[in-house]
């Protein structure tokens, strides 16, 4: 028995899935969590697991990427308590709300993966091609955790934008030049250990300002290899307007 995953049904189970006081399962026909039901009818499916330590193992995570000390510190230092972890940790997120919003994208996004992953094994016994996943967005850290500096060029003119950690350290850089009433884009890059955080958003978004303030067009080529940042391109309104084929002898 088939049945489509969307978004209210993701939203569904991911409730039902941290809820211990019950056991529950997809009524595939309905297509809805329901509790109390006979798993041997093949209308049911229990659903994806997720036990106290799958959380623990998720904070655990979050932590080590955080790139804010003192919150890493005060977060570890909960976690390695003997007792009431999880009431520490969240008493420690309260105190830093930024991060607290972000602990709660990062836990949807991996428990949302863990959906899709089961998901995805039904549709192999189905016969069927998976689903792909949204890509992560973290990007409420970026300027708690970045300095974005701004340059401004003479001839041409254009702007450079630099982002930097808070310990002084090149993270990446945007460079536009003006011609003809169009900033192009001519560098835009974040370094690796810095990526699919939010940063290249910020970094654009500094020069849309720019643009916006000034009436002015934004040209950028994507590369094949980054086309995923198409997607928040079209989101800030850019328009495709041609594709570059090249074959390689």
């Amino acid at each position: 028995m088939r049945f489509e995953l969307d978004n209210t049904l993701i939203s569904d189970i991911l409730f039902h899935m941290e809820n211990q006081d019950g056991e529950f399962a997809l009524d595939m026909q309905e297509g809805k969590v329901v509790s109390n039901i006979d798993l041997n009818d093949e209308r049911y499916i229990e659903l994806p697991e997720w036990e106290p330590k799958d959380g623990f193992r998720l904070m655990e995570k979050f932590v080590s990427g955080l790139k804010n000390p003192i919150a890493r510190q005060e977060l570890t230092d909960a976690l390695n308590k003997n007792k009431g972890v999880f009431r520490a940790f969240r008493d420690v997120l309260i105190q830093y709300p930024e991060i607290e919003k972000m602990f709660h994208i990062h836990k949807k996004q991996k428990m949302k993966t863990e959906v899709i992953n089961w998901y995805n094994a039904l549709r192999e016994e189905w016969g069927l091609e998976p689903i792909g996943a949204e890509p992560e967005d973290t990007s409420l850290l970026v300027l708690e955790d970045f300095v974005i500096k701004e340059e401004v060029l003479i001839d041409p003119f254009g702007f450079i934008f630099y982002a930097e950690t808070a310990n002084g350290e090149y993270a990446g850089e945007l460079n536009a030049f003006l011609d003809d009433g169009i900033l192009y884009v001519n560098l835009f890059e974040v370094e690796e250990e810095y990526r699919a955080m939010g940063l290249g958003k910020t970094l654009l978004a500094k020069l849309l300002e720019k643009a916006d303030a000034q009436k002015l067009d934004v040209s950028i080529d994507v590369p094949a290899e980054t086309s995923f940042f198409a997607r928040s391109l079209l989101l800030e309104n850019f328009k495709p307007v041609k594709q570059t084929f090249v074959r390689k002898g």
